[in-house]
């Protein structure tokens, strides 16, 4: 089961209107397709597209969407779920004919596909930029009651390979960076209660574009969508910018971490009462980061219970 990368994130948003204004309208996300109340969008490298946006009566996550290297993998996945009870289901999107929706054993509603239909290559034509030049989807992070098993589960059963994580003084674990495609992290899970999205993350060309970024929300009078940074992070060493989105999704603008394809490349152990894994800089870190996340859908549709974490200690003891 070849899980390549982090392909793609389905959102539910109350107002698609309010919602492009954002994405489209201020970060600049290229619009490729509008069915009514659903939106696609993608960056300016992408290929496919890797935000969805469906208007519903309350915000939540559908979907975390991953790509696999094959039609086999897709397959091997589906008999993974078959043979572990996980609910599953198959379903189609468009330009997307197979994607396996499945529910891991900790409540988060995965999706897996290979095929997608291959948009047309704007990379270099810049005339079409806008916004700050969001180029691709980089990472999710999620709040997780049982950071430790969570951790385990996915290095085991789907060979993610960790890069970073934060300890305590007693080895107990309280968040950890996973990737696949060979920077950082694809997914990382942070002590909380959950399940429920952290925050999703796009790639940008530089820490100039994060800087532009914040320029581009001053000129509109949309400061209040800042929730964090600019700054640098310590864990991943990436510049960052957090921001809210009309429904109160979290998106991290995010560039310039390392790489990590080495087969043997050693994971960066980060204590608990290390200040500068939150912000190299030493910034404080504001209270909705440890408290607020978007709720998660089940299979069918319905909003997914939560449970608290059963590490104890203070919020600010997360990333």
């Amino acid at each position: 089961m070849n899980v390549v990368r982090v392909g793609f994130i389905e959102l539910w948003v109350r107002d698609l209107e309010r919602s492009l204004a954002f994405y489209q309208g201020l970060l600049g996300f290229r619009l490729e397709r509008r069915e009514g109340g659903v939106a696609y969008l993608r960056g300016y490298e992408e290929l496919e597209w890797s935000l969805k946006l469906k208007e519903a009566p309350f915000p939540a996550v559908r979907a975390l969407g991953f790509k696999v290297a094959s039609e086999e993998d897709l397959s091997a996945l589906k008999a993974f779920a078959e043979e572990r009870g996980l609910p599953h289901a198959l379903e189609s999107d468009w330009g997307r004919p197979r994607i396996l929706r499945l529910q891991d054993p900790f409540g988060y509603p995965l999706a897996f596909y290979f095929q997608a239909e291959k948009l047309p290559r704007v990379l270099q034509r810049y005339h079409e930029h806008r916004g700050p030049g969001i180029l691709r989807i980089d990472h999710l992070n999620v709040f997780s009651p049982e950071v430790a098993e969570a951790v385990r589960f996915y290095r085991e059963a789907l060979a993610f390979r960790l890069t970073e994580y934060t300890e305590d003084e007693e080895g107990r674990l309280w968040a950890a960076w996973l990737h696949r495609k060979g920077n950082v992290h694809d997914l990382a899970f942070t002590n909380g209660e959950g399940p429920r999205l952290h925050h999703f993350a796009y790639w940008l060309p530089d820490a100039l574009s994060i800087l532009r970024a914040a320029d581009i929300l001053a000129g509109a009078m949309e400061t209040d969508r800042i929730e964090r940074g600019p700054g640098r992070h310590g864990i991943s060493n990436a510049m960052f910018l957090y921001l809210k989105d009309p429904d109160g999704h979290r998106i991290e603008l995010y560039t310039s971490d390392y790489l990590t394809v080495d087969p043997d490349h050693p994971p960066l152990r980060w204590s608990l009462n290390d200040p500068r894994r939150q912000t190299l800089w030493g910034h404080r870190t504001p209270k909705s980061w440890f408290l607020e996340g978007s709720p998660f859908l089940d299979l069918e549709d319905r909003p997914l219970p939560t449970r608290a974490s059963s590490l104890e200690g203070m919020p600010q003891h997360v990333i």
